[in-house]
């Protein structure tokens, strides 16, 4: 169907010059309007820029026009009251333009009205720093491993071969081979198309255990650390759950199963697949520092955490326990909002399911700062991150580093369709159809990743610098500030509970999701407590 209109106007061509025959003149001026439109056409579907046009031959020009034309007629045809997109214009093009490595100048001044309840930004100061090397790293498993981790502070978030086409997963991974940082593997493993470049991996595993899993898709110690041990991974992430569908599995349908997908993830070609809602390797808080542990021997000492969307409090709390208890804690907490995305989620798990990045972070924040643990865990966050303004946002409420997945699905250009979950993506980013797929020019967009990492680590460095800063990892709560209303502004260290050093374990705390959900934790289960065996956590003395 896609193809249909190219080939209107090359019949066209010899329409037209019989026409001609009798008719010069309409004969010769169709003759040339279908000659001029099929050599477009032609060219559209040989060159290998912009994967839409060759996916969409002619017809896809429509788009790139409405784009040239007036501001007010491009909302209206891209983004009427009826086109819902996640990501507004402003946020898109700030991505296209660095990825594609054009001045992001406006003219102006702000698009935002600062005096809208909500509106956020962060004090400069009157004494700009200047920072000679702006390639912000943060080391991970420093203390408890044998091969720690030097991170970047941006990274790419977790998409799986399958969700993503072949030649996406291959100019992220270059793309990250050229930037020099991460490009996690999303839960359906290490497929070859993540090996081709070399860029540096996170392995992430998922209850589907995918890539190290036996016959019956059980977790399997001998090929766990078969993988584990290429050079090319560098930590370890234990999906418990993902920011726009906690708690909910999903099932792999066997028409969608190819070779290099059952090669990947150790399963049969064409039989369906399913990754259950709950892991089978561990079942309770004491269990998962176990797997932890294991995990970490049998990589050879190289970083592991846990990824998940925060729910119920008094189950991360339980996890808290369970570190105090063992001694034994993740190397990293990647904290997925509930605002992140994914190709298909259930509406109701998309909208109104798990904890947003703000209050999953803090939550996380804080109790390891009051388990004395804070020094020893870093925490990534992740949930519709897109500028250097949003890292600095997290970073100033308790994050390390940052992973984004949208931002780079847009480098290597997504135009946000929202068609992920059919398999005709018109780009050829989340299609399996080779035919869509090859659209996609790895030569060309593997560039586009690491200089939309390489601007966006830029303009950190340039906020970093605006506020007398060294080092984005100086942001902090004081430097965020929040508009209440019309006329009160306060800085996210007021405007929030903050916990101090240590003041679980000396139960000095007045933080009340602590006082009402920590004594309901507890490290046998990840069920709470039953009111009549909980003995309440004492508040501060002034409280």
């Amino acid at each position: 169907m896609r193809y249909i209109p190219l080939m209107l106007v090359f019949l066209g061509v010899p329409i037209g010059a019989f026409i001609g025959v009798t008719h010069a003149f309409a004969g010769g001026l169709l003759f040339g309007c279908a000659l001029l439109a099929s050599t477009i056409g032609i060219y559209d579907l040989l060159q290998n820029k912009r994967s839409v046009l060759k996916n969409y031959p002619l017809i896809a020009r429509l788009r790139f026009v409405f784009e040239r034309i007036r501001p007010e007629i491009r909302q209206y045809f891209l983004e009427s009251d009826h086109d819902e997109v996640p990501y507004s214009r402003e946020q898109r093009a700030l991505i296209y333009r660095r990825a594609k490595n054009i001045e992001g100048l406006r003219p102006f001044g702000t698009l935002k009205s600062v005096q809208q309840v909500g509106h956020e930004w962060i004090n400069h100061s009157m004494a700009p720093s200047h920072i000679e090397n702006g390639d912000f790293r943060t080391t991970i498993g420093a203390t408890t491993c044998k091969h720690p981790y030097e991170s970047s502070i941006l990274n790419i978030s977790g998409m799986s071969f399958g969700a993503l086409s072949s030649t996406a997963i291959e100019s992220l991974n270059r793309g990250a081979k050229e930037g020099k940082f991460a490009h996690t593997t999303g839960e359906g493993s290490i497929s070859r198309f993540h090996e081709i470049h070399g860029g540096d991996l996170i392995w992430q595993i998922g209850s589907g255990y995918f890539g190290c899993r036996n016959e019956h898709g059980q977790f399997s110690e001998e090929k766990f650390a078969t993988v584990a041990a290429k050079p090319q991974v560098r930590m370890i992430e234990i999906k418990l759950s993902q920011g726009a569908k906690p708690g909910h599995g999903g099932i792999l349908p066997g028409s969608k199963v190819t070779p290099e997908i059952a090669e990947a993830r150790g399963i049969p070609v064409g039989v369906e697949c399913v990754s259950p809602s709950t892991h089978s390797a561990f079942s309770t808080p004491l269990e998962l520092m176990d797997f932890i542990s294991k995990l970490r021997t049998l990589s050879d000492g190289k970083p592991v955490g846990i990824k998940l969307c925060v729910g119920h409090p008094w189950e991360f709390f339980a996890i808290g326990k369970a570190m105090m208890e063992t001694g034994i804690w993740p190397d990293f907490i990647t904290i997925d909002g509930s605002e992140g995305g994914t190709g298909a989620a259930p509406v109701e798990f998309a909208d109104h399911i798990g904890a947003p990045l703000r209050e999953g972070l803090m939550l996380v924040h804080n109790t390891l700062i009051g388990l004395g643990l804070r020094d020893k865990v870093k925490i990534i966050a992740s949930g519709k991150l897109v500028s250097a303004f949003d890292i600095a946002r997290v970073l100033s409420l308790g994050a390390d580093a940052c992973n984004m997945a949208r931002g780079f699905m847009f480098a290597i250009g997504c135009i946000q369709a929202q068609t992920c979950h059919t398999g005709k993506c018109p780009t050829g980013v989340t299609s399996q159809d080779p035919r869509r797929s090859k659209a996609l020019d790895v030569n060309d967009k593997y560039k586009r990743v690491a200089q939309f990492h390489a601007n966006t680590i830029e303009a950190l460095k340039h906020t970093t610098e605006a506020c007398g800063l060294t080092h984005p990892e100086q942001f902090t709560a004081h430097h965020l500030m929040i508009r209440i209303n019309s006329r009160e502004v306060r800085s996210a260290a007021s405007q929030y509970e903050w916990l101090g050093e240590n003041d679980i374990i000396d139960s000095n705390t007045e933080h009340p999701a602590f006082i009402k959900f920590w004594d309901m934790a507890r490290t046998d289960s990840f069920s709470a407590m039953q009111p009549s065996n909980v003995v309440p956590l004492k508040r501060a003395a002034n409280g």
